[in-house]
Formats: structure tokens, C-alpha cells, sequence
């Protein structure tokens, strides 16, 4: 129960204040618990793409902050779980509960309801590991795997896990995302000849409605675009090994993830964009 204070504000049986005045503003004893909070939200947009884990050291440097404050913040953000220790010494990394709130925000889009059917079915008809990524702010990452019940040889990926952008998944997100300016940012680190290559190969993703990914040995994945009334909302994929797993133009692996993406975009009321429609690089 509320109780009634003279300076205008009501304070509850636990001990907080609450507003209830026409000034809301926050009073200036909160301010340095505003800023701490402001500090810690610019840490943990640090991580990122080529960005995975960072000393305190490194968080200084960027934030221009005393080491011994970015050491104390990176320790208090390990403490709520929002950090872990990284394997590179005195490096920390995001943390489960920072992972947890991720992949619970990313879930509240509508595509998330409706695929999950969609995949089991894509598995059960390939025999493969289905795959659904959704674009996180600096990369795709896995919302939903749906695997074989019972393999000889199983090849998946955990949710939550934020993929490379040369992953299939996280090309297919480059080559229709509407912002291509944005784009090029992403692949401003590249040297220019590895750039160039990746343009190249992000631009015959465009064209062919699919891509691939080879880079590990023996594993193949292949993934195809989810449009909402919005644009791309989500990458699905196949993954398997290269001897089980085709993508040639004839492979009923690849017909079955091209028809599942196109049918869940038609769910979804979205439509696949013309090229011409998308800035070039």
C-alpha cells in the first residue's frame, strides 16, 4: 500500500518511490544510477561481429574509460550474467542471460510463430537438419533447429548462436536486405580484394535465390530467403554433410527448401523483390 509523502511522491510498503506529482523527471539522487546504466548499454553494444570478446582493456580504449572503471563494469555485468569470462585471458564475452533476452526479443516476430511447422516438415522430407535464422542488428543468428529424430550422423547448430557473414544464412541477409549502404559498412573491414569477392559472390546470391556454404570440410549448408510485408524477415537452411546434402540445380534438397521458404513467405503475405528493386553495392 502506497503511503503519502510531503515532497510529493508516494513510497510503498517495500520501500520505493514512485511519482506522483506533475514533475516526473528523475530525481537527481537516481542520476548516477541512469549513468551506470547508459555506461553498461554502451559496453555491450561493443560485441558484435569481429567483436566476440573484448578485454577491459579494449573496452577502455574504445569507450575512452579509466581501465579500472571498464574492469569494474565488465565485472558487474558478468555478476547479472549479462557477461561471461572469454578463453583469451582476462577477455569477457555475452553472456546466457544476455543470449536468453536476445533470442526471447527476436522471437516476438511473427515468423517465429508460423515456421516451426514449416521446419519440421522440411526436415521430415529431406532428412536433414532445418535451420531458421533471423537478423539480429550485426548478424543472423539461429532461432530455431529442428533435427532428425533418429541419424546416422547428425550435423545442427545451437540457437542462439550469431553466424559469420560469409555463413549461407548470413549471405542471403546481405543480399536482400533493403539498406545496402548498410551493407557496405558490414564489409568495410574486408580487405579490398577479399571485399571485392564477397560482393561478388553476396550479388550471385541475389541472382541464382540461394546460397551455399563450404568452408567447413565436408559440411554443406544452403539457405534461402523469408519475405514478410516488410522485406527479408528470416533465413531458412538445410544442413547436412556434403555426401548426404546436394545443392545442384536437379537436388531435391534444395527444390524442398526453396518451396518451404516461398510457401512461409506467402503465409507470412510477403513477396520476394525483384533485383533491380535493390541497390547495388
Amino acid at each position: 500500500m502506497a503511503k503519502a509523502r510531503s515532497d510529493g511522491r508516494a513510497k510503498d510498503e517495500d520501500g520505493f518511490v514512485s511519482s506522483v506529482g506533475r514533475n516526473s523527471a528523475p530525481p537527481a539522487s537516481l542520476e548516477p544510477e541512469i549513468q551506470a546504466v547508459s555506461r553498461a548499454a554502451q559496453i555491450l553494444r561493443l560485441f558484435g561481429l569481429g567483436s566476440s570478446d573484448l578485454t577491459a582493456a579494449e573496452v577502455a580504449e574504445r569507450l575512452g574509460l579509466n581501465r579500472t572503471t571498464a574492469y569494474r563494469y565488465c565485472t558487474s555485468l558478468v555478476a547479472a550474467g549479462l557477461l561471461e569470462r572469454g578463453h583469451r585471458a582476462g577477455s569477457f564475452i555475452p553472456g546466457g542471460l544476455l543470449l536468453q533476452l536476445g533470442v526471447f526479443a527476436l522471437g516476438r516476430r511473427r515468423v517465429v510463430d508460423l515456421a516451426p511447422a514449416h521446419l519440421r516438415r522440411l526436415c521430415a522430407a529431406t532428412h536433414h537438419t532445418a535451420v531458421m535464422s533471423l537478423w539480429g542488428g550485426t548478424g543472423a543468428v539461429v532461432s530455431r533447429v529442428e533435427e532428425e529424430p533418429a541419424p546416422v550422423v547428425v550435423v545442427t547448430v545451437r540457437v542462439g548462436t550469431q553466424l559469420a557473414l560469409g555463413a549461407a544464412q548470413s549471405k542471403v541477409f546481405l543480399a536482400w536486405h533493403p539498406d545496402q549502404l548498410m551493407v557496405s559498412r558490414y564489409l568495410a573491414n574486408y580487405p579490398v580484394g577479399e571485399r571485392t569477392a564477397f560482393e561478388d559472390d553476396v550479388a550471385a546470391v541475389r541472382a541464382r535465390g540461394f546460397a551455399t556454404y563450404t568452408e567447413v570440410p565436408g559440411i554443406l549448408a544452403i539457405a534461402a530467403p523469408v519475405f514478410d510485408e516488410y522485406g527479408v524477415c528470416a533465413a531458412l537452411a538445410l544442413v547436412g554433410t556434403e555426401v548426404s546434402l546436394s545443392a545442384r540445380d536437379d537436388s531435391s534438397h534444395l527444390a524442398a527448401l526453396l518451396t518451404t521458404a516461398r510457401e512461409l513467405t506467402e503465409e507470412l503475405g510477403g513477396r520476394q523483390p525483384h533485383s533491380e528493386q535493390l541497390a547495388t553495392f
